[in-house]
C-alpha cells in the first residue's frame, strides 16, 4: 500500500505532488456516498497515497448544485489553511483518470482510537474544528469524518456539503454550544475576516457563488459579534444521520 508523503516535504511540495503527480487508481472506498478513489500520486520519484473524488462521480443532491462538491472540498481546505489550524489535509482541484475532481492527501489514522469517545471529548483540535465548521457551514460532521492521527492531532475530511447560504450546520461537536469562544479562536476569526476581503475571498469566488462567499463572511461576523460557539438551529436537524 502506498504511504503518506514524506514528513520532510514542505506543504508546497505536497500540493505540487497532488496537482501534478500521476494518479494510479488502487481501489474505491465503498462506504462513501460519492465516488471516492484511493490512489497513488507519483512525481519525480516520490509516491504518496491520496484520495481522488471526480466530479462525474458526485451524487446529485436536492439542496446543492450538481457538480460543485469537489470545489467545496477545496474551498474548505483554503479556509482551513487561512485559520492556521490545519483542520483539512492538503486538497487541490485537478484533472484525473475520470476527469476533473478534488485530490486530497491520505492521512493514516490511529486505529486504536474510539471515535465515539473522541467525538464527545474536549480535544482542543475538535474545539477548533467546531469553530471551523461554523464558518464553512458544514452540514455533515460525522464521527467517521474525524481523523485521529498517530501524532495525537485530529483532522477532518468530507467537506463537500459546506458553504450553503442557508443555516445547515449539522455536527456531533456540540459540546461547546453557547460557550464563549477561546481567545485563540477570536483572534483567528479576526484574521480570517480580513483574509476573506483579500486573497482568500478571491480564491473562494473561483469555487463558490458570490452569495455563498458573502454568507461565509456573514457567519464569521456573527461569531465575532457573539463571541460564542453557535447553538443548534431549531429549523434544521442538529446531528447528521447516520452520526457515524
Amino acid at each position: 500500500m502506498t504511504g503518506p508523503a514524506p514528513t520532510t516535504f514542505e506543504l508546497d511540495e505536497v500540493l505540487r505532488l497532488l496537482r501534478e503527480g500521476e494518479l494510479g487508481i488502487e481501489g474505491r472506498l465503498v462506504d462513501a456516498s460519492n465516488a471516492t478513489l484511493y490512489c497513488s500520486a507519483t512525481l519525480d520519484g516520490v509516491t504518496a497515497a491520496a484520495v481522488y473524488k471526480p466530479v462525474r462521480g458526485e451524487r446529485p443532491l436536492w439542496d446543492f448544485p450538481d457538480g460543485t462538491l469537489a470545489g467545496r472540498e477545496v474551498g474548505a481546505y483554503l479556509v482551513s489553511q487561512a485559520t492556521g489550524w490545519d483542520v483539512v489535509p492538503p486538497t487541490v482541484m485537478r484533472d484525473g483518470p475520470y476527469g476533473p475532481g478534488m485530490c486530497q492527501l491520505w492521512v493514516d489514522v490511529d486505529e486504536t482510537v474510539d471515535l465515539q469517545a473522541l467525538a464527545r471529548s474536549d480535544h482542543p483540535d475538535l474545539r477548533r474544528m467546531a469553530v471551523f465548521d461554523a464558518v464553512v457551514n458544514n452540514a455533515d460532521r460525522k464521527g467517521g469524518h474525524l481523523l485521529p492521527r498517530e501524532d495525537g492531532r485530529v483532522q477532518g475530511i468530507d467537506h463537500g456539503i459546506c458553504f450553503s447560504v442557508e443555516d445547515k450546520l449539522r455536527t456531533l461537536l456540540w459540546q461547546w454550544r453557547g460557550d464563549p469562544l477561546t481567545d485563540e479562536s477570536f483572534e483567528v476569526l479576526s484574521v480570517l475576516r480580513a483574509e476573506l476581503e483579500g486573497e482568500l475571498g478571491e480564491q473562494l469566488h473561483a469555487l463558490l457563488t458570490v452569495s455563498e462567499v458573502r454568507a461565509t463572511v456573514a457567519r464569521v461576523d456573527r461569531l465575532l459579534t457573539s463571541r460564542r460557539h453557535p447553538q443548534p438551529s431549531a429549523d434544521w436537524p442538529a446531528i447528521p444521520w447516520p452520526p457515524f
